[in-house]
Formats: C-alpha cells, structure tokens, sequence
C-alpha cells in the first residue's frame, strides 16, 4: 500500500463486496443506478474508497428499513445536494416504532402447551407461528417462542378454556385482522389527507418538514386504538344487548338451516346498491355478494391448506 493508501483505505470492487455484505453484481448494479458514485481508475484497476463503503451499509439501511430502491435514490440525491437525511429517517423511526406500549414475552413449549390444556398440537402452533402470534427462538436447548402481544395470546387461552377450539380462533382472528388492517388503511388515508399532506408535498420532504411530520405521528399515535375502543364498546353495548334479547325472547323459534334469515343492512348500502341494480335487484345483487365472500373464503382456505399441509408424525 502506498503512504496515501495507509492514510485513506482502498479497496478492489471484490473486497468492498467483502466489507459491505452486498455482492459485486449488487455493487454494479447501485453503480448503473446512479445509487453508489464511479470508482476511482488507477490504471487498470478501480479503486473504491470509504466513501463507498458508508454508501453501501447506509443503502443497506434504508433497505431494511422497507424503502424502495427508486426512493433511496432521491433520498441519497437530497443527501448529496446537501439535505439532511436526519428528520426523514427519525420520522421512519417514528413510524416503525412500536405502536403499543405492550412488551414482548417468552413462552417455553411446554408452558404453551400447558396453558391449552396440557395437550400438544402441532397445528394450532404453525399457525400460530404463521400469523406471527408466536415467534420461533431459534438455537435454544428447549422450544421457545417469543410472544409479540400477550394479551393477544391471554384471550386465545381464555376462548379456548371458554370450549372455543383453537382452529375455530385462528380463524377468528385472521378474519378479524382483515376488518383491522382495513380500518387501519382508512385512517392512515383520513390523516394523510387531513394531516400529513402538508409535509409530504416535497420528496424527499425537508429536514424540518420531517421532523414535524415525526412529531405529529407522536400525537396521533393513540388516536385510532383510541377510537377503536370506544367504537367496538359502543358497537357491543348494542349489539350484544340486542343478541340477548333475541336469546331470551319467549316466543322465539328456533331457525331450521335452510330457512331464510333475516339481515340488516345499513340503509346507505341498499341506496347504493339500488343505484347499481335497481329495486328489483337489490336481493339477488346482496345474495350473490354474499355467496362471492363465503366462496373467496373458502377458496384461500383451500390454498392455505394446500400450501401448508399438516406435519404427518
């Protein structure tokens, strides 16, 4: 190595691949993205500097933290034009953060087995592990888990003691994590609008811009679980009320399964779907809805099925 060499490293293309973890396609790649600047030509060899070696773990990075390679391009260009990446990664920071103030736990195999009831069951657990209710540990002398949200796995044990079997669960709470994850896109849509528009309007946003954005986030945070709760509170006063009701009812007969039920539907929806159906229609447009969902879910049952057969021992 030479004097200037000892001073400031230098790197053929296959060591920076050593030193960074990405491949030498993967740095020719950034190169002809314009994500990671040219070499240095000595010669007949490229010389890479540290400067490419902070690029390559700060690409890295914004990698895990689930950016696209087109957006770490503008935010590396904001980078070099002298902008700050400060507040846009403290505002990432902000938003995969927990969103809870629950603490994760540990749970041993056989104390989960315990707290079912004693008996093993290879099924419930992989799906457990596939909805990300339990986490495997992995390099332990004993089966571990990690619990994510305990109180999530605290109701599953007090259902399945209520005589709720534990397939019956899962299929419970992946149907209702479909319903939360579409009330969670409603309101990151209503605040985008509302709220955060404002500071998004430049991409990347500025510094300042980020941060108040981050700040924002912070205030926010509470205010869907917190209008969650009140909601489904209200929503199983009334409801929960009116299925007693109906339970108690001395005149009530029992309905035969291949009886029409009656069903309420909000009068919005039947005013909807009488402007696409017409009057005539609404029924037969409600039954056929219907009758779509019950068959979409039964058809990705199947394919999760199929995809995931049970371990045969």
């Amino acid at each position: 190595m030479s004097e200037q060499s000892a001073v400031r490293p230098e790197y053929r293309i296959e060591d920076l691949a050593h030193h960074s973890g990405a491949t030498v396609r993967t740095i020719r790649a950034y190169q002809d993205r314009g994500l990671l600047p040219r070499p240095e030509r000595r010669g007949r060899s490229n010389v890479y500097g540290d400067s490419h070696l902070a690029r390559l773990r700060q690409i890295a990075d914004l990698l895990d933290r689930g950016y696209t390679l087109a957006s770490i391009k503008e935010l590396l260009d904001a980078w070099d034009t002298g902008r700050g990446l400060g507040g846009v990664l403290g505002l990432v920071a902000e938003v995969q953060g927990p969103w809870t103030d629950e603490e994760a736990a540990r749970i041993t195999r056989a104390e989960l087995d315990a707290r079912f009831g004693g008996t093993p069951d290879e099924d419930a657990v992989r799906e457990a592990v596939e909805l990300g209710v339990l986490e495997r540990i992995p390099g332990r002398e004993t089966e571990e888990y990690l619990v994510p949200s305990p109180q999530e796995l605290a109701v599953a044990v007090e259902l399945h003691a209520a005589g709720v079997p534990l397939s019956a669960i899962t299929g419970h709470l992946r149907e209702l994590r479909e319903q939360v994850e579409h009330i969670a896109g409603r309101f990151l849509e209503f605040t985008t609008e509302h709220v955060f528009a404002r500071y998004l309007e430049q991409r990347p946003p500025t510094d300042s811009d980020a941060a108040e954005a981050a700040t924002m986030v912070r205030r926010l945070r509470p205010l869907a679980q917190q209008t969650v709760d009140a909601e489904l509170a209200r929503a199983m006063r009334i409801l929960a009320t009116r299925h007693l009701q109906i339970h108690l009812a001395p005149d009530t007969q029992p309905v035969r399964d291949d009886e029409p039920r009656p069903v309420q539907v909000p009068a919005d929806t039947i005013r909807a779907v009488q402007a696409l159906v017409g009057t005539e229609g609404v029924a037969a447009f409600v039954t056929a809805a219907t009758e779509r969902e019950v068959n979409k879910r039964t058809l990705d049952a199947l394919t999760l099925n199929a995809l995931n057969p049970p371990t045969v021992h």
